[in-house]
């Protein structure tokens, strides 16, 4: 294929930047921190590093409720730590990118108090308004990814505000002209100083319906259920997804083209047409692929999970492969949890790693990092089922907080880490989860045919699952039994340590992986 980017060839690491590492001791992880744990990240073979919400909020949503654009809230430093991580950065070869969040800023951001105040005036439409329904009650039937209804009633004007989120992240209207010119000069704002990109949140929502018509129900809908039954209670035809966010992408694209900076989009459909759809055309550069971080450990449903979206998506290197993230269990703790759980995780990251498109690792994940398990007396995520699990603080070193802060109570307990889950202990010990990580991004970056090599997919049992891509051949046994591998060559990674060739009748124990170069030309 034609048309390289960077990022082709870069395997990408996201920093929740609250638990990365706490340069002031305020048991809060800030820049300062994520500047001093970089090298961490070069010597683990990241080329590209998202960090999440940094901006100054109110924090009802831990960032993504944004009341300054173009700011660093205190407890994460200032723009000027900011700008010192992008030099620090680019020093070591590593790009940044970080979150934008178009969908919705806090109720707390001066558009929003502006159009509280003045219903006639300029930041009015910013936002969607909308008076009650006939008889009273929320204009349509739509709900919040977050339960419970999306419009929230404002007492002085009388009219309700949309949100597909909590009632403090308003959305934004993006058939607003104004709205595109904010966003324009803040992109332009923060590309200017260095930033090589940006990951989208919530991509697929960002216009809505222009008649706000009501979803239809497909089930009954109760209130007071789990916020996913909730949401799957509708199919939603009129609030996410509409095609008109493509002419979002396409002015974005246009912008970032200027300064060769990526756009990656939060597209958080499950779908592999729903996700072609949002990549069509000339808009976003890259879409995150997030099936993988749902599915459950079944041969089958894994091969559908990788085919589906590299038939569907016109050039698969526009696809962003993940396993975990702040939003969801990590994959070890999905699959099962202890070192099963690790296995299985890593065997699915192996069968990633070489796929077309951009592989990422949320922090930990390259420690083999479960879940921390928080009492339910310490949560803090304001949506009912935590995700505080995730989102626990990175543990660096024995000690004080694992060498997160100086705080011995951080913002999130640890949550049962102990010292063998450490960076440090890890690094010290040659089989650990860090070294198989590294050693399997490593082979990622030094050889082509795992970013430009054509696929073919390997029949090769009903639990092995197995592709080609030009001499390099990967396979992992996602089954429960020994199985043979289905590939044959000199062993380049194995999950497991294994080393030397293989043919195709070797054994693959459950849960391993190999990446192999065929000898034959």
């Amino acid at each position: 294929m034609t048309n390289e980017r960077w990022w082709h060839r870069a395997v990408g690491y996201e920093i929740y930047v609250r638990s990365f590492a706490d340069s002031s001791g305020n048991g809060v992880g800030d820049l300062r921190g994520a500047i001093a744990k970089l090298d961490h990240l070069v010597d683990l073979g990241i080329d590209l590093v998202w960090l999440t919400p940094f901006y100054p909020s109110p924090m009802a949503d831990f960032g993504y409720d944004v009341s300054d654009y173009r700011g660093v809230d205190p407890l994460f430093g200032s723009i000027d730590d900011l700008d010192e991580l992008i030099v620090e950065a680019r020093s070591r070869a590593l790009r940044v990118i970080i979150d934008v969040v178009p969908n919705h800023c806090s109720s707390d951001h001066p558009w929003f108090q502006s159009a509280r105040r003045d219903p006639a005036g300029p930041h009015r439409d910013y936002f969607i308004w909308r008076d009650p329904a006939p008889g009273g009650g929320p204009p349509n039937n739509w709900v919040s990814y977050f339960g419970g209804p999306a419009w929230t009633l404002d007492p002085a004007s009388g009219q309700y505000y949309l949100h597909l989120f909590l009632p403090e992240q308003p959305d934004l209207n993006w058939r607003s002209p104004a709205v595109a010119r904010e966003f324009e000069d803040i992109l332009r704002f923060w590309l200017d100083r260095g930033i090589d990109g940006f990951r989208i949140d919530v991509a697929h929502a960002l216009v809505k319906d222009a008649e706000l018509r009501s979803n239809p129900e497909v089930a009954p809908w109760d209130p007071a259920g789990d916020r996913w039954a909730q949401w799957d209670a509708f199919e939603h035809l009129h609030d996410v997804r509409q095609p008109d966010s493509l002419e979002i992408f396409a002015s974005w694209r246009r912008i970032a083209d200027e300064y060769g900076a990526m756009l990656l989009g939060e597209t958080y459909v499950l779908t592999a047409a729903e996700l072609a759809s949002l990549l069509r055309g000339d808009g976003l550069h890259t879409g995150f692929w997030f099936t993988p971080m749902h599915m459950e450990w079944d041969a089958q449903e894994i091969r559908r999970s990788l085919r589906e979206p590299l038939v569907a998506v016109s050039d698969p290197r526009r696809i962003g492969w993940v396993a975990s993230s702040h939003d969801e269990e990590r994959a070890p703790t999905r699959f099962g949890g202890g070192d099963i759980g690790r296995r299985r995780a890593l065997a699915l990251s192996t069968l990633l790693m070489g796929l077309p498109g951009l592989p990422f690792l949320f922090q930990g994940e390259e420690l083999g990092l479960l879940d921390g398990v928080v009492p339910v007396e310490r949560r803090a995520d304001p949506v009912g089922k935590s995700r505080d699990g995730c989102r626990t603080p990175m543990p660096w070193e024995p000690g004080v907080s694992f060498g997160f802060s100086t705080n011995p109570d951080p913002w999130l307990p640890h949550g049962g880490r102990n010292d063998l889950d450490t960076v440090a202990r890890q690094r010290a010990a040659p089989e650990s989860w860090f070294h198989r990580y590294r050693a399997l991004v490593a082979v990622r970056r030094a050889e082509p045919d795992l970013w430009g090599a054509a696929l073919e997919w390997i029949e090769a049992g009903p639990t092995t699952i197995a592709y080609r891509r030009g001499r390099l051949e990967v396979a992992a046994n996602v089954g429960e039994a020994p199985t043979s591998c289905g590939v044959a060559g000199s062993v380049l990674f194995s999950s497991s340590g294994r080393s030397g060739a293989v043919d195709v009748a070797t054994t693959l124990a459950p849960a391993e992986a190999l990446i192999v170069r065929r000898s034959d030309p």
